[in-house]
């Protein structure tokens, strides 16, 4: 059965995907940037107005989306019995992947290049990482429901290390100035991403509802009544 819930990662991947190449177009289509030039980085494309807002605004609620993905799957491995350390441990490596890919849409690489290469950091690094962690816990402990068909688990695998190797691919073109064999790895780390996010509407798919509770703190809850206050 799948719930409302399936359709998040699904959707997300598809916002972000159609995103980025809208993006693309328009930055072609108004030549801010230069095809014969060489084929451009992801950020270079979102760098000049007007797509640099919509670049901006496409990757704050892509990251707001990821984020709550993030926060739903902690939720369902703690259910699955997975043991808070290495439950935060992901959770965390997670959203701080969220943050950096909110980063990269609001600090453009022209006007805050530093800040801009530290969001890259956290979006692609550990974006892949976090998809790793999710591999070596499901790896050592087999006793956790696998949904979906026998041959996800590989897919994510192969996706996971694929995104390794053009991950490292793209640094290195870049440092012998590849930029644009650089920028298609860059390119396509972002699709496999995009990718494995959206693998998570198969986890998702038993998913029929979630629900926030609030827990008082100590100082909050009321105190015991004793009963030789009690009025007679």
């Amino acid at each position: 059965m799948w719930g409302y819930l399936s359709l998040l990662p699904a959707f997300l991947a598809l916002w972000a995907t159609s995103g980025i190449w809208i993006v693309f177009a328009i930055a072609v289509a108004n030549r801010t940037v230069n095809l014969s030039e060489g084929f451009p980085y992801i950020s270079i494309c979102g760098s000049y107005p007007p797509q640099s807002c919509i670049f901006g605004q496409l990757l704050n609620l892509g990251a707001a989306m990821a984020a709550w993905i993030c926060i739903l799957r902690y939720h369902q491995l703690r259910d699955w019995g997975v043991g808070k350390w290495p439950n935060q441990l992901i959770l965390w490596t997670g959203l701080f992947s969220a943050l950096g890919t909110s980063v990269v849409g609001n600090f453009q690489e022209k006007n805050q290049k530093p800040i801009h290469l530290a969001g890259a950091f956290l979006a692609f690094i550990l974006g892949n990482l976090y998809f790793w962690l999710q591999l070596l816990l499901l790896w050592r402990k087999k006793s956790l429901p696998q949904p979906g068909a026998l041959w996800i688990r590989p897919l994510r695998l192969g996706l996971c290390s694929l995104c390794t190797i053009l991950i490292v691919a793209m640094i290195i073109l870049h440092s012998q100035q590849l930029r644009s064999a650089s920028a298609v790895c860059e390119w396509a780390t972002a699709m496999l991403l995009f990718t494995l996010f959206g693998l998570f509407s198969v986890d998702f798919s038993g998913l029929d509802s979630c629900t926030l509770s609030l827990q008082p703190g100590s100082s909050l809850s009321p105190s015991p009544v004793s009963l030789g206050s009690l009025p007679v």
